[in-house]
């Protein structure tokens, strides 16, 4: 089974890297199930009926998020929605009552993929369950599915958090892809279990400002830490931040690549 994941898409310019790149992608790698974080499709915070639409329509199969997903009040009608509910999670560490499901059974072809979407604890304002002994609860609960291929976004700002996780996760899941920084961490390699493994697989959006923002606003808040407004220029040079993984019928990964391709927009 051949996986393709972009990291955090990140406002207009970013929508229209990912689909100008998309098709080639494809091509190259053939991949039979295409995942995209999507916390930052609509001007950098939460989503839209026609950003998801957007990428729907470009070839993304389902959606991982994190803590901006609830940054429109309209997360809640999208989630309430069964053509979208099926096609998007938010971390599964929320409460239960969070809207929406923070794990999904995919079916690929004939084969059951189980994508598993957690948040970060380290550093973060938001006051999540603990993941590692949830990721055991899913993975339990799961087992009678018996899922060909287990992925797991892991949405947090501490590398050391990311890389625990990987490591509790080796020979368990197929890949831990680490995302949110927006920041490519470089640092891909399958564990000794099998197990497809990076830090953060980046963004894709705007190349020359501050993960994805316009650089100038950015610079003078750290000089004067006044508040600024962030500014998503919808053209310009864009970097696109992909993942490609392979996996064996086994369920364990046997080649992750990272790819990095830059659009003008």
């Amino acid at each position: 089974m051949k996986i393709l994941f972009f990291a955090d898409i990140v406002g207009r310019i970013g929508r229209e890297a990912v689909k100008q790149t998309l098709p080639g992608l494809k091509t190259e790698f053939a991949p039979d199930f295409i995942i995209a974080n999507c916390e930052n499709l609509a001007q950098g915070k939460g989503i839209t009926e026609r950003t998801i639409d957007e990428m729907l329509t470009a070839g993304i199969d389902l959606f991982t998020s994190g803590n901006h997903l609830w940054d429109r009040r309209e997360i809640f009608e999208i989630l309430s929605n069964p053509q979208y509910a099926e096609r998007i999670i938010r971390p599964a560490n929320y409460p239960p009552s969070t809207p929406g499901d923070g794990w999904k059974l995919f079916t690929v072809g004939a084969k059951k993929v189980l994508v598993v979407n957690f948040l970060g604890r380290v550093f973060s304002e938001v006051l999540t369950d603990e993941p590692f002994r949830l990721f055991d609860k899913i993975l339990a609960e799961n087992a009678h599915h018996n899922p060909a291929a287990v992925l797991i976004d892991f949405h947090g700002e501490a590398t050391s958090e990311k890389i625990a996780f990987g490591w509790h996760a080796d020979g368990r899941a197929s890949a831990v892809f680490g995302t949110h920084t927006h920041v490519a961490t470089r640092d891909e390699r399958i564990l000794p279990e099998g197990t497809a493994y990076i830090t953060d697989v980046g963004m894709c959006g705007l190349r020359d400002g501050v993960i994805g923002v316009d650089r100038a606003p950015i610079i003078r808040n750290f000089m004067n830490q006044l508040p600024v407004r962030h500014e998503l220029p919808s053209s310009g040079e864009a970097v696109v931040n992909a993942l490609f993984i392979e996996i064996a019928s086994d369920g364990k990964a046997t080649a992750i690549k990272h790819i990095t391709k830059y659009v003008t927009i």
